[in-house]
């Protein structure tokens, strides 16, 4: 419900909204894509894909190390950042996050030499946010003080769980003591800039267990929380247990009451939630994942990276997702022949470009204003696109969306309800931009005619 919005969203997709998504109007080009401030900027994703073991839930792009290429790993990264930040049409990084996999498995001179690369290829200022994944285990513990000599300034800590019991069962290599001790060292590093990760709908859980165990986390975690809801993918060990019968994960009505008193806690804890899954006090929000949610630029750097850019080029001025080669020993290699393991280039067409700037936009709860829409849309309003929709007008008087002077955002219920909400936005959206399009085409050959009659 709440970790894969996007993905819930994009599965709703019409064949005819995929086929366009895919770049067959790409030469649709919108005013804004030329703007000196999102083609300069953007913030850079490094992912590190070595983990030490795989947890039962994890269906991500990660794998088990089998011997120590740390320092071939820190040379690609270094080689694909200094590649893609050249072919981009890149200035300015605002923000690094360190993702994985386990980053917190690299030893710090890693962190520093990417950052370095970053620094000599482009602007990255001294204030300029760095985050760190980290599991919460002794080792990861023992290199916070070398991860922010090399220029960490934020961490997240995934702690998951503060249950021993459920920790093993999802496969995790830290108990609730390291956690706690991780994060208080963490705190002593970063003040105000550590975030925690806690995951509830977990095999047996019931509400009562978490609004207790999330009411014991926030006694000892710092300015930041990411809630996650556990899914269960297909290909993991947890579907396998949930098949069998070993595991029973809560009901759905049961999640979705977690997911609300989670919100009641962490508010009366002084926490103001920002985006479907993040909660900040003292204005600590996570600036690099507002970036993604606000439809800004971004490179992806590593195996399996996603990247949204501009590439250089004369007279570019086409957003394009890029892809990383997935398995580490295969980029490794990419890297080391071109400079840059990139599997797939996709041109983003206006519309598709649209659905991301709305999908990522409607997560946050103060959603899409109208500055930020018009950016995007300059010739198609927020209230021209969803004003005259019924379905949206249903959505409007139900109280689970707002359009207004603002702009368009969930309401407080809304919000948990967003996965059903956006399918209907992104219907709309595609109905008027097609209508547009067809429309313009029809001009476009009315005039042709005209001028081809003329003697």
């Amino acid at each position: 419900m709440i970790r894969h919005t996007s993905l819930a969203a994009s599965r709703v997709l019409s064949p005819s909204l995929c086929r366009l998504s895919g770049g067959a109007v790409a030469e649709d080009v919108p005013e804004w894509a030329t703007s000196p401030d999102v083609t300069k900027q953007a913030s850079l994703y490094v992912h590190w894909p070595y983990c030490v073991r795989r947890c039962s839930y994890c269906n991500f792009n990660k794998y088990i190390p089998r011997d120590n290429n740390h320092h071939i790993m820190t040379k690609c990264l270094q080689k694909e950042t200094e590649t893609l930040l050249q072919l981009s049409q890149v200035s300015r990084i605002t923000s690094v996050f360190f993702g994985g996999g386990t980053p917190s498995l690299a030893p710090p001179s890693t962190i520093a030499a990417i950052l370095e690369t970053v620094s000599k290829q482009v602007s990255l200022s001294d204030e300029a946010e760095v985050t760190l994944e980290v599991n919460p285990t002794p080792a990861g513990r023992s290199r916070l003080e070398g991860y922010h000599h090399a220029g960490v300034n934020r961490f997240s800590i995934g702690v998951q769980s503060l249950q021993d019991e459920d920790l093993k069962r999802l496969g995790r290599d830290h108990n609730c003591q390291e956690s706690l001790q991780t994060i208080e060292e963490a705190r002593k590093l970063c003040p105000g800039r550590v975030s925690v990760d806690i995951m509830f709908g977990r095999p047996k859980q019931t509400a009562e267990s978490w609004e207790d165990e999330l009411s014991e986390l926030l006694k000892v975690c710092d300015d930041h929380v990411s809630l996650y809801q556990l899914t269960v993918e297909r290909g993991t060990q947890l579907f396998k247990q949930v098949q069998s019968g070993q595991a029973i994960m809560p009901p759905e009505e049961v999640t979705a009451e977690m997911y609300q008193r989670a919100r009641r806690t962490l508010h009366q804890h002084g926490f103001l939630q920002y985006e479907v899954s993040n909660f900040a006090r003292n204005k600590s929000v996570s600036h690099h994942n507002l970036g993604y949610w606000k439809g800004q630029q971004y490179i992806g750097i590593g195996p399996g990276a996603h990247g949204r850019f501009v590439p250089l080029g004369v007279g570019s001025a086409v957003r394009e997702a890029r892809t990383q080669t997935l398995e580490p020993d295969v980029w490794i290699r990419e890297v080391q022949q071109r400079g840059h393991g990139t599997r797939r280039r996709i041109q983003l067409s206006h519309l598709s470009l649209l659905e991301e700037v709305l999908v990522m936009g409607m997560r946050m709860t103060q959603g899409i204003d109208h500055k930020h829409w018009d950016l995007f849309s300059p010739e198609m309003g927020l209230h021209e696109v969803f004003g005259e929709s019924i379905n949206v007008q249903e959505l409007l008087q139900s109280e689970q969306l707002n359009l207004d002077k603002r702009g368009l955002r969930c309401s407080w219920e809304g919000l948990a309800l967003l996965d059903s909400i956006l399918p209907v936005l992104l219907v709309e959206l595609e109905r008027q931009i097609l209508h547009t399009l067809h429309r313009n085409h029809s001009l476009c050959d009315g005039l042709q005619t005209k001028t081809s009659s003329r003697p």
